[in-house]
C-alpha cells in the first residue's frame, strides 16, 4: 500500500442506525486521512444514502476497493459488504441490516487477521437483528474474544476516567454467581496491564467498587465485600497490583473519587457505565485484553434520530483517536519490554494523543 500510516478498519454497524452518519461526519474532515488510512466495511449504498443532504459532508469522498490490500493512502477506502441493493430504512430494525452488519464485521476481522488493517473501530450494531447461524453473541466484545482469543476486558475510556468491568453482558439475576475472587483478581491484572501497555501508565492505581449498597454496611446488606472482594484486592496487591477499595459506587462517583485513580474496576455493566456516560459524553468503548485493538463509540444505534442529521460524531471520532493511540503505545511497550536493559523514559500516560493533532474546536461543524 506504500505508506506507513495506521490502517483503520471501520465497520458501519446497523445501517438503519446512526453508524454511517457519524462515520461520514468524522471523515468529512480531510485531515483525518493525514492521521490514518481508513478502510470502511459495509454497504456502500448506505454511505451514498446518508451523505446525500448532509450539511458539510462534501469532503467525504470514498474509493471502492475489493479489500484492504487495495486500500490507498490519503483517501477513504470502502469495501462493499452485504446485499448489493440493500434497502436502507432509517430508524427500523430489519433482518437485512443485521445480516449486513455481520458481513462487515466478518470481512474486517478477516483483513485484521492477515494484517491488511491494523485496528478496528466498530459502529454500533443492534444485538437482536444480528443473531443468526453466523453470529450468536451478546455484543462485539464477545465476538472479538471468540475470533482472537485472550481474555477480553470491557473498558470505557475518556480523559476523565477509565472504567473496566468484571462482568459484561449478563442478566442481573446471574450477576452474583459470576462474581468471585478469581475473576476479580484476573480483571485487576488485565486492567493494570492495559493501563501500562495501552495507555502508558508506569504503575497505575486502580479503585475497586463494591457490589452492595454502602459496601454492604459491614455485612448488614450483603457480605460479598468481606468474603470475596476484599480478599481479592489483598491477593492482587500481593501480586503487584496497586488496588484500593472496595468503595461504595454512589459516593465514589459523587465525590469525584475517580480523579485520584488511573483506573476503576466496576462489578457489573450498569454500575460502571451509567456514571461513566453521565460524566463523560464523548467516551469510548475499548476491548482490552485482546491481541488486537478494537474500539467503538459509547452509544447505540439511536434509531430515534437515524437519518435526521442530528447524530453527534464526537464519540466516534474519539474512538478512532484512541485506536491509533493504543496501537502506537503497544508498539512502544513491545519495544521497551523486548530489551529491558535499555533505558527508556516513559511518562505517566501517553505523551500526546492523536486527538491533539486535530483540536476539537477546529473540527468541522456538521
Amino acid at each position: 500500500m506504500g505508506d506507513n500510516k495506521i490502517r483503520v478498519g471501520i465497520t458501519l454497524g446497523d445501517v438503519n442506525g446512526i453508524g454511517p452518519e457519524v462515520v461520514i461526519k468524522v471523515f468529512s474532515d480531510v485531515r483525518m486521512c493525514e492521521l490514518c488510512t481508513p478502510v470502511i466495511y459495509g454497504p456502500s449504498k448506505s454511505l451514498a444514502f446518508y451523505k446525500k443532504g448532509l450539511e458539510g459532508a462534501d469532503g467525504f469522498q470514498f474509493t471502492q476497493v475489493k479489500g484492504a490490500s487495495e486500500a490507498k493512502p490519503k483517501r477513504i477506502n470502502a469495501v462493499n459488504c452485504g446485499e448489493e441493493n440493500i434497502t436502507i430504512e432509517p430508524g427500523k430494525s430489519t433482518p437485512v441490516a443485521g445480516t449486513a452488519a455481520v458481513a462487515a464485521l466478518q470481512a474486517a476481522v478477516a483483513d485484521l487477521k492477515v494484517g491488511t488493517i491494523d485496528v478496528i473501530v466498530t459502529a454500533p450494531i443492534n444485538k437482536e437483528n444480528v443473531q443468526g447461524d453466523g453470529f450468536r453473541f451478546t455484543g462485539h466484545t464477545e465476538f472479538f474474544a471468540s475470533e482472537f482469543g485472550g481474555e477480553p476486558l470491557m473498558m470505557m475510556c475518556s480523559t476523565l476516567m477509565k472504567v473496566g468491568l468484571v462482568t459484561i453482558h449478563i442478566p442481573v439475576a446471574e450477576m452474583k454467581q459470576n462474581i468471585d475472587s478469581t475473576r476479580i483478581i484476573s480483571s485487576l491484572k488485565r486492567i493494570r496491564h492495559s493501563l501500562i501497555a495501552d495507555f502508558g501508565f508506569v504503575q497505575p492505581k486502580i479503585a475497586v467498587l463494591a457490589l452492595n449498597p454502602h459496601a454492604g454496611d459491614g455485612g448488614l446488606i450483603g457480605d460479598e465485600e468481606q468474603t470475596i472482594i476484599t480478599p481479592a484486592i489483598g491477593q492482587a496487591v500481593s501480586d503487584g497490583v496497586l488496588a484500593f477499595g472496595p468503595f461504595p459506587a454512589d459516593g465514589f462517583f459523587a465525590s469525584a473519587g475517580y480523579e485520584k485513580y488511573d483506573g476503576v474496576l466496576a462489578m457489573y455493566h450498569d454500575q460502571g457505565l451509567a456514571p461513566f456516560k453521565a460524566l463523560t459524553p464523548d467516551g469510548v468503548n475499548f476491548t482490552a485484553g485482546l491481541p488486537v485493538v478494537r474500539t467503538s463509540p459509547d452509544h447505540g444505534v439511536a434509531y430515534d434520530i437515524a437519518g435526521q442529521g442530528k447524530a453527534d460524531p464526537a464519540s466516534f471520532r474519539e474512538a478512532v483517536y484512541l485506536a491509533l493511540d493504543v496501537f502506537r503505545n503497544r508498539k512502544e511497550y513491545a519495544e521497551m519490554t523486548k530489551n529491558p536493559l535499555r533505558h527508556y523514559e516513559r511518562k505517566k500516560g501517553a505523551d500526546i494523543s492523536v486527538r491533539d493533532l486535530i483540536p476539537e474546536q477546529e473540527a468541522p461543524d456538521l
